[in-house]
């Protein structure tokens, strides 16, 4: 762990009172995990108990390691699980010390009364800028305060973006965890800004040129992004679309700020909206992947848009296309993209080999070898072996271009300008001098990762600038030409064409079926657009094969793709299979020299020739530098909040000296993302600070539990409708049983809000107990998608209403969405009509016909309550209507009781015979249609197992249902309907 800065202890100074609860935002990089990890390290002891709330499993692992570099380590961090037993978190809790537990745990646990919650010290909840009002945190926060006042809460944050979106989002993270202090350190704080400025790194920046490829592609990007969203706003004129713009469309999070403004709206924008925002997600990535992929990877990526565009997941031409493909600045894009990898020539070229002539006077030659001591004869077979040689597998039309990377040979540059400076300081430096000389090199992502890696081991230092990594980039190219040919193997208008030899002889004849079929299809679309000009009617839609034909830039670029890809595929073909087989699979066997010392093979690096690629990560960047201790840092590419950890790495170490090699593309998207997230941050930082300063402090109610319960419970109780009032009321609270598995969603939180006593349980059947009559089975959309064609809520429904007289099915929206049916389409997931139980035609199963997804789903629930008359459904347009909702089922009737409903369907049912005549179970659970859940109903119903022989058809579906009844029945009387 390393030494703290001042604004470090300043900021520890102000919160780590155990007697005040604060919010602190602070910016990223700046070494939050430092300041939680001495926050609990000061709470860390037996008679304290603090829970931390919200970490993720890879927090978890770096927070509890960096306590154990602290001392904290009998006992340290413990998790809490879901593999934890009940009464082994009861222990932990008694025990005292740090804990981390999960939101849905912790709910469950202080609810169940096995947490002491009056003895908790405090609560730490990372990541803040999450909490909403209908949050795990804020349940958490409001159970925590009716019964302790006294203990603290800390919550923190380094996402400031997040915060800033909304109406007053400040104020309502405070009010819900009822909190009145902020800190807020941004980078320009004072204290912050004092304690890095002291020593700087040594910060080398490197701009480097696009080619003139890259350049080309990247303006066309930008001008289809400009085209998208002009488009797009003009569609959308009435909606507020300020925030869109090029410069926010670099980040992730740009497609969420397009949702969230058309969020209120979604359900009511044409399809041609929704394409528009995919594609804005599309080229967004495109601009990232310029610049991170290799030339024949960004190809083959483009190659498989323009396949998806035409043809949807089913084989079928799509309907709405996007409207980017169809500008010129998409061809400029494929174009260039294809030029940066290959050219096509219309002959065959032959490769010249080169040939050294033989002197005449060889014996001359031979005895000037021996006083020079040369082998001109090996040295004339390594300039044979040097001219370039064309590949076999190579097609003859195809002329590798194979353009690298610009930044992979300045990469090459500068790791040999670090050599070279090593070399010089090394005379210079003791065992005693801090840090190393072990280069790291940090990068975005996993796939930048690899391709470094590979591209430094393979690479050729003496190859001029730009053809470094000529040998991966030809393994690329093999590789690219192999997935290619599979190309080929796919379904084109409805039959499977093959690259194999056997079957190249039936291409032909395939091409004169399809442009016979093209023919028809020709003659039938001009009478359709004749009838269309008589009517006056706008003209038809085109489909794939008509924007092929009329020459639109992406069918033009379909038929070039497939019509190469057959041309590669059928010369691979002649290349006696060696070159079909994966290239990806090494086949080389591994050669060792013997004779070599083990030392060669095994043993551990010196840090000068030691090169590490890394990606960006969290918070554990902060230990990694610390461990390694580089004093040479190469940021392949931009990075704000690494830029942070490596000015308080520099001023953690003094004596230490820190060179960063700083590399950004000039003029894109890096450049833009880089300036503009400065940009961003600064501006949020300026708004919470304004808000902060402006904003009405919330006001807190206490909730004690036992105070005001009774009171509530009285007047919940109390109706006029009942005998005028005067009838004897009670004071037992309104309660609900939930399911513990329910704790995941909001809807428990809201119930609690609305002064309901929630009861966490495991139950076997529903979701929601209400009453001892009412039984609640609570679906989402999705949900509800999923259990019909899975089959689990025909399942659901008919356990339902074999144990509870009022079975509710309620089917939930999401809050400002389509309350309708109709939006279920819009999502592709949800597009599955087919299922599991698909061809069983059972009710509530999915069934074929309708093709439409909302009357999919309009049909299956007939269907269910036409199989199920008793089952109730309610159709819920937010979780806060379904809080009401239960409300109001519960006025006049009796509270559910606990140990029944964990009962009732469990395997441990006293009343349906269990343990009382094992064999007869294991016999009844061998017969069709009883299960392990239904099987102790059966026993209910019957006194042995002959007796449920000696029943009829209609008396056996009675007590399992129609179709386990009928199956069971079945089975019982095969060998008398044999013998008949």
């Amino acid at each position: 762990m390393a030494n703290l800065l001042r604004f470090h202890k300043i900021i520890l100074e102000k919160i780590h009172d155990p007697s005040t609860s604060e919010l602190l935002i602070i910016a990223r990089g700046l070494g939050l995990r430092r300041i939680v990890c001495k926050l609990l390290q000061i709470y860390d002891s037996p008679q304290n108990l603090v829970l931390l709330v919200n970490a993720s499993q890879e927090e978890e692992s770096g927070i509890g390691e960096e306590l154990g570099v602290l001392g904290c380590r009998n006992p340290g961090l413990r998790i809490v699980g879901f593999e934890t037993g009940k009464k082994d978190r009861q222990d932990l809790y008694k025990r005292g010390g740090l804990l981390s537990v999960t939101s849905q745990i912790f709910t469950v646990d202080m609810l169940n009364g096995d947490i002491p919650t009056h003895l908790i010290t405090g609560i730490l909840v990372l990541h803040a800028e999450k909490v909403t009002p209908t949050s795990a945190e804020a349940f958490i926060v409001r159970l925590y305060r009716e019964k302790n006042q006294t203990g603290f809460l800390k919550a923190l944050s380094d996402q400031p973006e997040h915060i800033t979106s909304g109406l007053s989002p400040l104020r309502t993270i405070l009010k819900e965890l009822q909190i009145r202090t902020v800190h807020i350190y941004p980078r320009f704080h004072v204290d912050v800004k004092a304690s890095l400025d002291m020593k700087r790194p040594d910060v080398v920046e490197l701009d480097q040129d696009m080619t003139e490829a890259m350049a080309e592609i990247h303006h066309a990007i930008v001008q289809c992004m400009t085209i998208t969203l002009s488009e797009l706003k003009r569609a959308n004129s009435h909606l507020d679309l300020d925030e869109l713009n090029v410069d926010n469309a670099y980040f992730r999070s740009f497609d969420m700020i397009v949702r969230r403004i058309l969020h209120s709206e979604w359900h009511k924008v044409g399809p041609r909206t929704k394409q528009l925002v995919n594609d804005l997600a599309t080229l967004r990535r495109l601009l990232n992947y310029l610049v991170t992929y290799d030339a024949l990877a960004f190809h083959a990526y483009l190659e498989t848009l323009i396949e998806s565009n035409t043809t949807n997941e089913l084989g079928n031409p799509r309907q709405n296309q996007s409207p980017w493909m169809l500008t010129d600045a998409a061809n400029v894009i494929f174009q260039y993209a294809k030029r940066r990898c290959y050219t096509s020539s219309s002959t065959a070229k032959k490769q010249p080999t080169q040939r050294i002539e033989p002197t005449d006077d060889e014996e001359a030659w031979a005895v000037l070898d021996d006083l020079e001591g040369t082998n001109r004869t090996a040295a004339s077979a390594d300039r044979v072996d040097s001219a370039p040689k064309r590949p076999h597998w190579l097609p003859q039309r195809m002329d590798p271009v194979l353009e690298e990377q610009p930044k992979w040979s300045l990469l090459a540059d500068v790791l040999q300008e670090i050599e070279e400076e090593t070399m010089r300081l090394e005379p210079h430096q003791t065992p005693l001098s801090p840090g190393t000389n072990t280069v790291l090199i940090m990068t975005s992502s996993v796939r930048t990762c690899g391709l470094l890696r590979e591209f430094l081991s393979s690479m050729d230092p003496k190859a001029p600038r730009g053809q470094q990594g000529r040998k991966m980039m030809e393994n690329k190219l093999r590789l690219y030409l192999y997935w290619k040919s599979k190309l080929e193997k796919r379904t084109q208008d409805g039959r499977i064409p093959s690259a194999t030899p056997t079957e190249s002889k039936y291409r032909r004849e395939d091409l004169e079926v399809s442009e016979a079929l093209q023919r028809k299809d020709r003659e039938k679309r001009e009478r359709a657009m004749n009838r269309r000009r008589v009517r006056g009617g706008a003209p038809a839609v085109t489909s794939s094969r008509d924007a092929i034909e009329s020459g639109q830039a992406v069918g033009i670029n379909e038929v070039n793709i497939r019509q190469e890809a057959g041309e590669i595929a059928e010369f691979l073909s002649t290349q006696n299979g060696n070159v079909l087989q994966d290239p990806t699979a090494n086949n080389e066997p591994l050669l060792l020299d013997f004779d070599a010392s083990p030392e060669d093979y095994y043993g551990l690096l010196v840090p000068e020739e030691t090169v590490i690629v890394r990606t960006y990560s969290d918070d554990t960047d902060d230990q990694m530098l610390q461990e390694i201790q580089p004093r040479f840092i190469v940021m392949y590419e931009p990075n704000l909040e690494f830029v942070r950890r490596i000015e308080v790495y520099r001023n953690s170490n003094p004596g230490l000296g820190v060179r960063v090699y700083f590399l950004m593309y000039k003029l894109s998207c890096e450049e833009g993302k880089y300036l503009t997230g400065l940009r961003r941050e600064k501006e949020s930082f300026e708004r919470l600070i304004k808000e902060r300063g402006s904003m009405l402090m919330p006001i807190f109610e206490e909730h004690r539990s036992g105070s005001g319960a009774v009171g509530d419970a009285l007047i919940k109780t109390i109706s006029t409708r009942i005998a005028g009032g005067r009838k004897d009321v009670t004071t037992e609270p309104s309660r609900v049983i939930v399911d513990i598995r329910e704790f995941r969603s909001s809807l428990p939180s809201l119930l609690h809000a609305s002064q309901l006593l929630i009861i966490p349980a495991t139950l076997t059947i529903g979701d929601y107990i209400l009453t001892p009559d009412i039984c609640v089975e609570r679906k989402s959309i999705p949900d509800l998608i999923s259990s019909f064609n899975s089959g689990r809520l025909y399942t659901q429904c008919e356990m339902m209403s074999t144990h509870y007289k009022q079975p509710v099915l309620l089917i939930e929206f999401e809050e400002d969405k389509s309350f309708s049916l109709e939006a279920v389409a819009d999502v592709k997931s949800y597009a599955k009509a087919g299922g599991k139980y698909a061809t069983k035609k059972k009710p509530g199963a999915p069934s074929e016909g309708p093709t439409s997804v909302s009357a999919t789903i309009q049909s299956k629930l007939v269907l269910l309550t036409l199989t199920f008359p008793r089952v109730r459904i309610i159709w819920s347009s937010s979780p806060y209507a379904t809080a009401d909702i239960f409300r109001d089922l519960k006025a006049n009737n009796p509270e559910p009781d606990v140990e029944k409903a964990i009962v009732i369907g469990a395997e441990d049912d006293p009343d349906a015979g269990a343990g009382v005549n094992a064999a007869a179970a294991e016999l009844l659970r061998t017969l069709p249609g009883i299960t392990a859940k239904n099987v102790k109903h059966v026993m209910n119903k019957v006194g042995s197992v002959r007796q449920l022989c000696e029943l009829s058809l209609p008396e056996v579906q009675e007590i399992l249902g129609v179709e386990p009844g009928k199956a069971c029945w079945e089975f019982i009387h095969l060998g008398e309907r044999k013998q008949k």
